[in-house]
Formats: C-alpha cells, sequence, structure tokens
C-alpha cells in the first residue's frame, strides 16, 4: 500500500474524527447529531476510509456500530495523533508565554490524601498561569488504562502492583517504610514506650491482604515476627482509615509520609519503634515516545524536587 497514494492523500482528519465520534457514542446516527453533520454523510466518510484501507472498520446493527479490530486500531492511530496535535499547541503556547498551559494529572486516593497537595502546592505557587486538572484514578488497570488513552497526561501513584507494559515510563520519586499509627488520644499514644506486642491484638484497619498494599503490609508483619492479624475493618480508602484511627478506636499502618502529610497528622501519632519488612514506592508514570507539553515536564521536575525533600527530611 502506497501512502501518498491511497492514504495521505484520501484520510483526513476529519475523517478519523467521525471515526472517534462513532467509538465514543456508539452508533452513527449518535455521531452525526453529536457532530453536527448529517447521517449519509457520516456513513460515506466510513465507507470511503474501507474502501481506501481494503477492511471493514464497523460492524454495523441494530444495536447501533461496533468497531472491529482493524477500527479499535485505526481508533488508536486517530487519539494519538489528535494528542500529538494538542500537545503541539500547547508548546506553540508555551512559547509565547511559558507561564501557561494545562497539567492533567491523575491520583489514587492514597497520594491525593498525601503525596499531590504538595506538589500541587509548590508547583501553583512556581507557576500560577498553569492550570492543573487533577484526577482522582481508581488502583490496578484503570488507571493505566487512562493514561493509555490520553484522558491524563501522567499518573503519581503507589506500587502499582502489576508489571507495565513496554510503553509505559514508571520513575520511583521515592520509597520509604511503614509506620504503625494510633490516634493522638489513644491510650497507646499516652504510653512512654510501646512495642508491637502491645497492639497486636487491637482493632486493626487495613486493606484486604490480597490487595497490592496488603500484600506489603503483610509482610511487614511477618518481618517483624507477627502473623498479620485478622483486621476489624477491611478497606483500601486512606480517608477512612486515617478518620478511623484518629478516632483512637482503631490502629493501622500507613506509608511514612501518609501518616504526616494530611490535615489528619495533628490527630495521628506515629509509634516510635522501627519495624522491619517491605517498603512502598511513590511512582510517576506516563506514555513513552508521548510528546510532553512544556507544562508537564515542569510538572515533574516539581514532583521530583518534592520526593527529593521528603527523601531527605527525618523518617522518610
Amino acid at each position: 500500500m502506497d501512502w501518498s497514494d491511497r492514504i495521505g492523500s484520501r484520510i483526513k482528519l476529519r475523517d478519523l474524527h467521525i471515526l472517534m465520534a462513532i467509538a465514543g457514542t456508539g452508533s452513527m446516527a449518535k455521531a452525526a447529531a453529536k457532530l453536527r453533520i448529517s447521517h449519509p454523510a457520516i456513513s460515506k466518510t466510513i465507507s470511503d476510509m474501507e474502501g481506501t484501507l481494503g477492511v471493514r472498520l464497523l460492524d454495523r446493527g441494530s444495536q447501533g456500530a461496533e468497531l472491529t479490530a482493524y477500527g479499535e486500531v485505526l481508533l488508536r492511530c486517530g487519539i494519538n495523533i489528535f494528542d500529538e496535535m494538542r500537545q503541539g499547541l500547547r508548546s506553540l503556547e508555551h512559547l509565547s508565554d511559558p507561564n501557561s498551559g494545562e497539567v492533567r494529572l491523575g491520583c489514587t486516593e492514597i497520594v491525593i490524601h498525601s503525596l499531590a497537595p504538595t506538589i500541587v502546592r509548590r508547583f501553583s505557587q512556581n507557576y500560577p498561569g498553569v492550570q492543573l486538572d487533577v484526577k482522582l484514578t481508581n488502583p490496578g488497570e484503570y488507571q493505566i488504562l487512562e493514561l493509555r488513552e490520553r484522558k491524563i497526561d501522567l499518573l503519581i501513584t503507589r506500587a502499582t502492583g502489576q508489571r507495565l507494559e513496554d510503553d509505559f515510563h514508571s520513575e520511583v520519586l521515592f520509597d520509604e517504610p511503614f509506620v504503625f499509627v494510633v490516634g493522638a488520644q489513644s491510650e497507646f499514644a499516652r504510653k512512654r514506650r510501646v512495642a508491637l506486642k502491645d497492639i497486636i491484638k487491637s482493632n486493626w484497619v487495613l486493606p484486604s491482604y490480597d490487595s497490592a498494599p496488603g500484600v506489603l503490609i503483610a509482610g511487614v508483619f511477618r518481618a517483624n515476627d507477627f502473623q498479620p492479624p485478622r483486621p476489624a475493618i477491611k478497606t483500601v480508602s486512606i480517608q477512612l482509615t486515617k478518620s478511623l484511627i484518629a478516632s483512637g478506636e482503631f490502629v493501622g499502618i500507613l506509608p511514612t509520609s501518609v501518616a504526616t502529610l494530611d490535615a489528619h497528622q495533628a490527630a495521628l501519632k506515629v509509634l516510635p519503634f522501627k519495624s522491619s519488612g517491605p517498603r512502598i514506592t511513590a511512582e510517576i508514570v506516563f506514555l513513552k515516545n508521548r510528546t510532553l507539553s512544556p507544562a508537564v515536564e515542569l510538572f515533574i521536575n516539581c514532583a521530583r524536587e518534592v520526593a527529593r525533600s521528603l527523601v531527605r527530611s527525618p523518617g522518610a
């Protein structure tokens, strides 16, 4: 297939935009309404592309239109092309005004309630003209899908518990130990000396041991010669975990920075004994071979600076 004769001169950005609209709405009729063009024009565009490429892009049916495997491949091309154009325009904007642009950041809940506020505050102070769009992303495969579909520019997350594919770049910002945490007004907080054996039979609030953070936490108990206790409350919600610990009725385990970089800090007390076992990382992840806007590059550098300051600080 010759590019200039059969593709470059016959498939336009408008055609890819139409295919993306069909994929997003699930039907040609809905895509036509969304784009405010006629249904016959939509149909002709798809037919012309199928003729040019020699493959079927859509399966049409009474329930709408569904992309074939060939259509999915072309859809990814369209997403990539429009994203690169968008990033290029951001770079042009930055050249005319260095204090401009947008950063779309994805964070898991544990990062939203610990590390992210410190990075976001510093970045906003240094670059007040750059707009930050911070989104809560679900852990696991969903957050990676958000990156792949270019709905976010980068992701800050804890250890993902999964091997990233080769098209992603993952950089460890820092790693840190877990600490044992109680409520600041609890009986354990008032004692001068507390050991793990003193709290092991307490009411624990912990993530499920079959989750990524739960596996690490179970390893902490075993490394300190205790079997992981049966938690009274199982949750991966960091906000709920800290609220319950702050009540004084529960104890828990948190990464060091999570126990200290938050509004709940005054209501929590880190028990002053060191524990062995696994450490947990904070990572920044983005797509390889993708043009990053200058604003995104600046944000990544800011995240690195904050991470270095945490590593230098006591207990981090």
